[in-house]
């Protein structure tokens, strides 16, 4: 699987992330609640029944007085368009927080993805290495036979084999562990042999300016989405307190009829005086409320800054120390271990001069695979600042 396929896969199987769209579908549901109207009230009663009536002509319902009534709450100051207004606001928060959280967790996805492929490339190194190191004792065994190396020299080559297979035996444990956290992730049950992961692991020279990515996160972070649409809605919020804080009046139609008089029908207006309750508390609770969302607003757009800022540096960094590694150190490296290899063979350098080429070429090789290994993670990390993928 390439990265793009991680991903998909990722994004349409993590039960964590499909757990946090039900919660913004749950979101989307209450704007249905918050819209709905208030019910109407309707009252049925008959009275003035007579069940021990003592007329002969047994007559209980004569009399009976008949009544129904219909009452209907009217809200006013558009307090259920504020309500929708503040859920449809609820709304677009969860789902900003949705893809804050999808960006965190592509960032860990990322990061495995990039220590996946890091210990693949050890493991081909150390490979690699080991394979060149058989070859360099099977040339030395056959000048021990031939009398051109003596029998302590051949030992200690064949001593210093054990690291090379040690450094073989970790890389592939970090590369199985690597590939089950991988899979972890994605809620796969794919048997780790079967499984394998395919990309450039490789860094690009290039690197924006800072400001540019700075631009791109004011417009991109979901956090800071997230605060922007919070402090709407506190403003929405605010407004809905005071709607709430005015009178709302009870209309209401009644009918009955009570023989022999005639049947009648009545209307009625209840009108609740706010006298004590205008809601004062709300008003002034929301009215902070928006105070503390401006403030945590400008808290997430200077945490956004100095994520992309600190971001950016890392990056830069492992730009500065990987160019040398490409242009100078990796050849070098080649060429002091080939050369002082031959030299070895051919009675021109001592043993230890050879061993220490080797361990030197190992070094450089594992240093640079390791400082890929960072860019990769900074360049995730800079991705997961600015709130998109930047750096591919």
């Amino acid at each position: 699987m390439n990265w793009d396929q991680v991903k998909q896969s990722f994004l349409a199987s993590n039960p964590t992330l499909a757990a946090d769209e039900s919660n913004v579908q749950e979101m989307k549901a209450e704007e249905i609640t918050a819209y709905l109207r208030p019910n109407p009230q309707v009252t049925f009663g008959v009275d003035q029944l007579y069940p021990f009536y003592k007329d002969p002509a047994y007559q209980p319902f004569s009399n009976a007085l008949t009544t129904g009534s219909i009452t209907y709450l009217h809200e006013r100051d558009h307090k259920r368009e504020l309500r929708q207004e503040s859920a449809q606001e609820g709304t677009r928060i969860a789902s900003s927080q949705h893809e804050d959280l999808t960006r965190n967790m592509i960032f860990n996805l990322r990061s495995l993805f990039v220590q996946t492929l890091q210990d693949k490339a050890l493991v081909q190194l150390s490979k690699d290495e080991l394979d060149y190191y058989d070859h360099i004792i099977d040339i030395s065994r056959t000048r021990l036979k031939d009398g051109d190396l003596a029998q302590i020299d051949f030992d200690r080559i064949v001593l210093q084999r054990v690291q090379y297979e040690s450094d073989l035996q970790a890389a592939e444990v970090s590369l199985r562990t690597s590939k089950i956290q991988l899979l972890q992730l994605l809620d796969q049950r794919t048997p780790i042999d079967q499984f394998d992961v395919d990309g450039t692991f490789d860094f690009t020279d290039q690197l924006d300016p800072v400001t540019q990515f700075r631009q791109i996160a004011l417009a991109e972070r979901p956090d800071l989405q997230a605060a922007m649409q919070s402090v709407q809605q506190s403003v929405t919020n605010h407004k809905l307190a005071v709607a709430n804080g005015s009178t709302d009046p009870t209309f209401g139609v009644d009918a009955g009829a009570n023989p022999p008089l005639d049947p009648y029908v009545g209307f009625n207006v209840s009108i609740p005086l706010r006298i004590f309750d205008r809601n004062q508390g709300e008003k002034k609770r929301t009215q902070l409320d928006i105070g503390r969302n401006q403030q945590l607003e400008d808290a997430a757009r200077a945490q956004v800054f100095s994520d992309v800022d600190s971001a950016w540096e890392q990056v830069n960094s492992n730009l500065i120390l990987l160019r040398p590694y490409k242009a100078q150190y990796l050849a070098q490296a080649v060429r002091v271990r080939d050369t002082v290899t031959y030299a070895y063979q051919h009675g021109g350098a001592s043993l230890m001069d050879f061993l220490n080429a080797q361990s030197d070429y190992r070094n450089v090789q594992m240093a640079y695979l390791q400082l890929v290994g960072a860019y990769l993670v900074a360049a995730g990390q800079l991705n997961l600042a600015v709130g998109r993928e930047v750096i591919q």
